[in-house]
């Protein structure tokens, strides 16, 4: 009897702590990582958004339905990191899962993709193997953050490829997660857009060729383009951002000085610099080309700021392929690696480009940095270890096609070809005479305010090529030779977001987790082993303890 009563004693002492565990949760929360990347740990500093985050924001995710496994692995990742979000939130947060198109007839779909498109959440089409062969599938790998008046689209999937593998795109967009929701909700609470410019008047790249850049940064802030002659203090004073895209005519004296008024006054600057003029289109048509230095009267402003823009090419064996017509009757087109094309690699140390593809580019010079005091300088983006440099001006030929390269001859070590500079720079202006052309003050104080600006040896980099057929603008990144994504459109977008946001959640991408994927050689040749183990293993073992069981009760109870 009595131990009876200490059994059941025993169960309504563990009925009760259970209640009150279940109590405590309610009001506290908590969770133990035990994963050695922390994958499921917040950063600190999303904690403090959310905590002081006052209205309600309702997260929709249209990443439901039937999914292959991989995209099953990104929702699961997707819930599971905005459930981490509502717990921590310092205000409601309502998390949607739906499939936008889920039971809907044809004509019905097409008028809510098209819906959907106007407000930013974009489908992608699934190549799916199945018994027949393959079949398309449409999906949303999309959510929108809403607060308010204010919404916000945000992508899931970073850098697919739909020809290609899934896990790493996959991974990468897990790696994500936090950074694209953390600064969605930032954009909605805020309701503000940072201004950004690019500049025109001095040859610079046109609205086409820049189209997707500009539609790309539409999302997040208040694009333009920005006429320095016609620009006046006002108008700098508004802008946050400056991006400077392949100029080919030389700035004057007068659009340096606000330039450097911009800097002093706080404003980030993109400077991507051709310093050598080439040009492919050229090249095919002649079959050779002069590439010739520019003169841009640049190189003292940079110089001080504490980088030099070198005029030489890189030839690299890493390098993005060109199309070019094969002799015979058919004409047909081959693609063949074009070295002055190279493949930049981000520096993986670096936040601003961390988890992003390698950056396409056309005739790119080296860049150095100049020892300037209080500028801290950072090299972003390299060539491959296997490059040369030429300085110009240099004959370039289309005959060097045919030529493969022998990574022999070009064993080097990588070269820099982007820099991030950040401190407070010098003025260009100091002890001299304010310029003709300048009809206002621009005050100027003795320590400028602290600034940054990337300097990269290439004017081509956020250029979108152009179909010509129509004359449409092709994705920022996107080789239509190829069809091939490269991480340009991703190094314009981390770009944007270093320099404007104060609240520097570019960290957040430092977050790394590791998939560990099975080994598909050992998987093939010890495939009958594995599965051995894993099917009769478990049985083998059952039947074991059963038989000792056996044995053990029959030894026991015998005597």
């Amino acid at each position: 009897m009595v131990k009876h009563k200490k059994t059941w004693l025993g169960a309504i002492g563990f009925l009760l702590l259970l209640l009150l565990v279940n109590m405590i949760s309610q009001y506290a929360y908590t969770r133990i990582d035990f994963t050695k990347e922390q994958r499921f740990t917040l950063n600190q500093k999303t904690r403090s958004i959310l905590k002081n985050t006052k209205k309600p924001v309702i997260i929709t995710v249209f990443l439901d339905g039937e999914l292959p496994a991989a995209f099953k692995r990104l929702q699961r990742a997707t819930k599971d990191l905005l459930t981490d979000y509502r717990a921590y939130a310092g205000t409601d947060i309502t998390i949607v899962f739906a499939d936008p198109i889920a039971g809907l007839s044809a004509a019905e779909q097409d008028t809510a993709i098209h819906n959907l498109y106007q407000v930013g959440i974009e489908p992608t089409n699934l190549n799916i193997k199945n018994d027949n062969g393959f079949a398309q599938k449409i999906i949303f790998p999309m959510a929108m953050v809403s607060s308010g008046d204010k919404q916000f689209p945000v992508k899931l999937l970073q850098n697919f490829n739909a020809a290609g593998s899934y896990e790493e795109s996959i991974n990468n967009s897990i790696q994500n997660l936090e950074y694209v929701f953390t600064s969605a909700i930032q954009q909605v609470l805020k309701g503000e857009h940072p201004r950004i410019g690019f500049t025109e008047g001095n040859g610079e790249l046109s609205d086409l060729q820049l189209h997707d850049a500009i539609k790309s940064l539409s999302d997040s802030y208040e694009v333009g383009r920005v006429n320095l002659d016609l620009m006046d203090r006002r108008g700098l004073d508004k802008l946050k951002m400056l991006i400077i895209a392949k100029p080919q005519q030389e700035f004057t004296e007068a659009q340096k000085y606000k330039l450097n008024y911009f800097v002093r006054n706080g404003g980030r600057v993109v400077w991507c610099i051709d310093q050598v003029g080439a040009d492919l289109d050229s090249l095919k048509g002649s079959g050779e080309q002069l590439a010739f230095n520019r003169r841009l009267n640049l190189d003292d402003m940079l110089f001080i700021y504490g980088a030099r823009v070198n005029y030489n090419l890189v030839a690299d064996a890493n390098c993005v392929e060109i199309p070019l017509a094969m002799g015979g009757g058919q004409g047909q087109i081959q693609l063949a690696p074009w070295v002055y094309y190279p493949l930049l690699m981000p520096d993986t140390a670096s936040a601003i480009v961390k988890n992003i593809d390698g950056v396409k580019s056309e005739f790119v010079s080296t860049v150095d940095t100049i020892g300037v005091k209080g500028i801290r300088k950072t090299a972003i983006l390299h060539t491959s270890p296997f490059n040369k440099v030429f300085n110009t001006p240099k004959l370039l030929s289309l005959q060097m096609v045919a030529e493969q390269p022998d990574p022999r001859d070009y064993a080097s070590v990588p070269k820099a070809v982007g820099v991030l500079l950040e401190g407070s720079f010098p003025s260009v202006f100091l002890n001299r005479a304010i310029p003709a052309g300048i009809t206002e003050p621009y005050p100027s104080a003795l320590a400028g305010k602290a600034s940054k600006m990337i300097v990269i040896g290439d004017g081509d980099v956020f250029k979108n090529q152009v179909s010509t057929s129509d004359g449409s603008a092709f994705p920022l990144g996107f080789d239509r030779y190829s069809e091939r994504n490269y991480g340009n459109k991703a190094l314009l977008l981390n770009i944007a977001d270093y320099l404007t946001n104060a609240e520097n959640l570019i960290t957040l991408r430092n977050k790394e987790v590791k998939i560990r994927l099975l080994d598909k050689t050992r998987l093939r040749t010890e495939k009958l082993q594995w599965q051995l183990i894993n099917v009769a293993g478990p049985l083998l073992l059952l039947i074991s303890f059963a038989i000792f069981q056996h044995y053990y009760r029959k030894h026991k109870y015998a005597r």
